[in-house]
């Protein structure tokens, strides 16, 4: 019997809770600090590298090398922004993504996998797990604003102020929009 994607959406959700509920996050929630003490419990330095003038490149990417681990990230962004992305990175990490390139040996059969991992970083990784890390990232932030005493919806004012998001251009107000 075929499992449906709703069934694997929610044990891929149940799982990556898990994982975040499992984590020592550090009060006040600061990201690097948070990077900082993944790398001290994995015992493998974890640098930050800002990178400025990036078209048409990734605002994020993880490149493993031998003596550590790298997270690139955009420089040019906003603090919101840059702090998503280095979490995002952070769990490529934290969900051991890192660990297995199944497309390393079917794209480059003649390199080993430790060096395709260190060339091509986060390029071999699936839609699945880019899905993985991306909601990771987000549990993280809603359990840090929950850890400093918000509520569950206060994880959206904290992130885009007490208005919500605003507007999106292009996209018309649902019922109810200008009511308040």
């Amino acid at each position: 019997m075929r499992i449906g994607w709703r069934v694997r959406r929610g044990r891929t959700w149940q799982r990556c809770q898990q994982t975040v509920d499992a984590l020592e996050l550090p009060t006040p929630f600061d990201a690097v600090r948070f990077i900082a003490g993944l790398a001290e419990q994995r015992g493998r330095p974890i640098e930050l590298i800002p990178v400025s003038g990036r078209p048409n490149l990734p605002c994020g990417l993880l490149v493993t090398t031998d003596e550590a681990d790298c997270i690139l990230y955009a420089a040019d962004t906003t603090p919101l922004h840059q702090q998503h992305i280095l979490l995002h990175e952070a769990a490529h990490l934290i969900c051991r993504h890192h660990e297995s390139a199944p497309a390393t040996q079917t794209l480059l059969p003649h390199l080993t996998g430790s060096l395709v991992q260190r060339v091509l970083g986060r390029t071999v990784y699936s839609e699945p797990q880019e899905r993985e890390a991306e909601l990771v990232a987000s549990l993280i932030l809603h359990r840090a604003v929950l850890d400093a005493g918000g509520t569950p919806g206060s994880w959206s004012d904290s992130v885009f102020g007490a208005g919500g998001p605003g507007p999106v251009p292009g996209r018309q107000p649902g019922p109810g929009a200008g009511r308040g």
